[in-house]
C-alpha cells in the first residue's frame, strides 16, 4: 500500500493517506466552497474513515466549525486549507491542491451545481452532476 503525503504552504503541517484509501474526486460549486477558495469550486479526494494521519503540524491545524455541514481544516500560519472533516472529527476529504504528488482519481460527480459559479462553466467531463448535496455512497 502507497501512502501519497501532502502538506500546507508553508511546510509546517504534514500528512499521508494510504493511495487505495482516496475513493475518488469531489467538486463542490456551493457558495460556502466559493467563500472559503476564493474560487468557483473546492476539489477533494474522499478519504476511508480513519485512513488520514497528520504526521507534523498538529498544533497549527484549525478547524471551522459552521453550524450547518461538514468542518474544515486549515493551517494556522498559511491558511492552506487541508481537509473536509466530519463533525465527529474524521477526514472526509483532502484537498487535492494539498498533495504532494496527486493522483489520477475518478470523478464521482460535482455537488451544489445549482450554485455553480457564472464566470466558470461547469466542466463536460461525464461525471454525475447534483443539483444540491451527492447523496451518501
Amino acid at each position: 500500500m502507497t501512502d501519497l503525503t501532502g502538506g500546507c504552504l508553508c511546510g509546517e503541517i504534514r500528512f499521508a493517506v494510504p493511495l487505495d484509501a482516496l475513493r475518488g474526486v469531489m467538486y463542490c460549486h456551493c457558495r460556502r466552497c466559493q467563500h472559503r477558495t476564493g474560487t468557483a469550486f473546492a476539489a477533494g479526494a474522499l478519504a476511508a474513515p480513519g485512513s488520514v494521519s497528520v504526521t507534523a503540524g498538529h498544533g497549527e491545524l484549525r478547524t471551522y466549525a459552521p453550524a450547518t455541514g461538514f468542518h474544515k481544516q486549515f493551517c494556522a500560519l498559511c491558511g492552506s486549507q487541508l481537509f473536509t472533516v466530519r463533525p465527529d472529527g474524521d477526514v472526509h476529504a483532502v484537498r487535492l491542491g494539498a498533495l504532494h504528488d496527486p493522483p489520477a482519481l475518478p470523478v464521482l460527480g460535482h455537488q451544489f451545481v445549482a450554485y455553480a459559479a457564472p464566470w466558470h462553466p461547469l466542466p463536460d467531463d461525464g461525471a454525475p452532476r447534483f443539483e444540491e448535496r451527492m447523496p451518501p455512497r
